[in-house]
């Protein structure tokens, strides 16, 4: 069944197409949509395909954020929606090849070359947090602990403090009498002592006074006119808690890099810490260009539509451990775009849109000329106009416009360095299983594909999309995705693959 997309066509060839910039088509792959544009504009076929049938070089081919092969276009299937776009080759640039829209694509980096580079001259900091504030965050540096816990010998239990030894031979039916002498109660600090043939009434977690060696169930004695009955013997050191049986002084509690669960918080307060030192959050923008784009909330209309990365991105990032202090929703304005990536006081810029090589697609020229962008189209798909570089002291990731171009280039890239920064496992967090593929997936040798997955009740293994980078709701029909490596042309019916289940697992620490 034919979907419908836009075709949008460049400036040197308006003549063509009697001044349209675009078209809506109905077809099923790029070359029935091609056909589709032609036949409307006949003018527009011997100018975008050569006498081959291939884009030629001066013509770049772009689907969904994706530049197409120029020998291997015309089976590549589309989604309803999908934007088509025939990009000049030299557009934006000038003759010494020096714009980076062009440049970057002539050689696409491999997924772990631009993974290494997401990863370089990350370093995180370190702050001080009040105890009742640090749950959740990653400890910085070891915790020893100064006292010993308890600070003193304490009864496990209520019943009556006496001296072991006293009790020997007591039955129910021959009770041992001792002497009733007092009481001792948690928080007292000044205790009775405690002759011999004498006991002290004592409750859970009281110290043990002085003269004591044993605490006797309550169950086991009975009172009786100022004295105990003890109807079971008792041994020295039964039902008492010793100092230090729990933590030691100068014992490590807790190792760097652990991300603190509540008890362990509760176990900082019993050694009477008051702030821990924890891996500071990172600070992080999200940067996201547009002219089309509306704010979240808005109804959108016709060249309008809402910007769903930013709230994707930032439930991203801070379930990564970012602060998200800025956003910014930009029109394709290069003076305003360039303000904000340059006056961004961040460690992190997360950009999405903009990052590709068309007109409007200012960021990849921008980030080189106020930094480096040493990475700039990827072999993947979807996401390869994805770039990483640097400007001042932050790290610049731009991701493609597309939300699931956006949502893949943020897992293999953004998101392993915020959770680094943040202190926690750089890898993924996502749970993974080995499942066994329904049906056959085709992939390209030489690019990484990430493929949306739907697990049947059987547990076998369904894809349901490759291409369609603008469709988001195929993330959400999916219950994970699964990797196509580079040197793979798919895998076959009934293969057993690796799955990761969008459902995140608890980011554990590194410790």
């Amino acid at each position: 069944m034919a979907t419908s997309l836009t075709i949008q066509i460049p400036s040197p060839l308006l003549r063509y197409s009697e001044g349209q910039t675009s078209l809506d088509v109905e077809a099923q792959t790029v070359g029935a949509a091609l056909d589709a544009l032609f036949a409307v504009f006949p003018g527009l076929a011997s100018r975008v395909l050569d006498k081959n049938g291939n884009i030629p070089p001066y013509l770049i081919l772009l689907h969904a954020g994706e530049v197409l092969a120029r020998d291997d276009f015309r089976d590549h299937v589309v989604q309803a929606g999908d934007l088509l776009d025939i990009i000049p080759a030299v557009e934006g640039g000038n003759s010494s090849g020096d714009d980076v829209r062009m440049r970057g694509f002539r050689k696409r980096a491999t997924v772990a070359e631009a993974r290494s580079e997401a990863m370089a001259g990350l370093s995180w900091r370190s702050e001080t947090l009040a105890i009742a504030e640090a749950a959740g965050r990653v400890l910085a540096s070891d915790v020893a602990s100064q006292i010993d816990v308890p600070t003193f010998d304490r009864s496990a239990m209520d019943g009556f403090a006496l001296c072991g030894e006293d009790s020997f031979g007591a039955t129910l039916y021959d009770p041992v009498r001792l002497e009733l002498v007092g009481e001792v109660m948690p928080g007292m600090e000044k205790l009775p002592s405690l002759a011999r043939g004498q006991a002290l009434r004592i409750m859970t977690g009281a110290p043990i006074p002085p003269g004591a060696d044993a605490v006797l169930m309550a169950e086991d004695a009975k009172e009786e006119q100022g004295a105990v009955l003890v109807q079971a013997p008792v041994t020295p050191g039964k039902n008492v808690g010793r100092r230090g049986e729990d933590i030691c002084a100068g014992e490590t509690l807790l190792s760097a890099g652990r991300k603190l669960r509540p008890q362990d918080v509760g176990l900082l307060a019993s050694i009477g810490a008051a702030v821990v030192e924890v891996i500071a959050k990172p600070r992080a923008a999200i940067l996201v260009t547009g002219n089309e784009l509306l704010p979240p909330g808005e109804t959108p209309g016709p060249g309008r539509v809402v910007d769903s990365n930013t709230p994707m991105l930032r439930a991203l990032m801070e379930a990564d451990g970012a602060e998200v202090v800025l956003e910014f929703r930009l029109a394709d304005e290069p003076d305003i775009i360039a303000r904000a990536l340059v006056r961004s006081e961040v460690e992190i810029l997360v950009a999405a849109g903009g990052s590709s090589v068309g007109r409007e697609d200012w960021l990849p020229v921008l980030t080189r000329e106020y930094g480096e962008l040493p990475i700039h189209g990827i072999a993947m798909r979807p996401s390869s106009p994805t770039g990483i570089g640097r400007v001042d002291d932050k790290k610049v990731f731009l991701l493609p416009g597309n939300p699931v171009s956006c949502l893949a280039a943020y897992d293999f890239f953004a998101g392993p360095a915020i959770r680094f920064l943040s202190g926690l496992e750089p890898g993924w967090p996502y749970p993974r299983e080995t499942r066994r593929l329904a049906r056959r997936v085709s992939s390209q040798v030489g690019r990484l594909d990430y493929l949306r997955v739907k697990i049947e009740t059987d547990g076998r293994v369904v894809p349901l999309a490759l291409s369609g980078a603008a469709i988001l709701s195929s993330t959400t029909r999916a219950d994970a995705f699964a990797i196509i490596p580079a040197d793979s042309e798919g895998f076959d019916e009934g293969k057993e693959i690796e799955v990761f289940f969008y459902d995140r697992r608890h980011v554990d620490g590194r410790a």
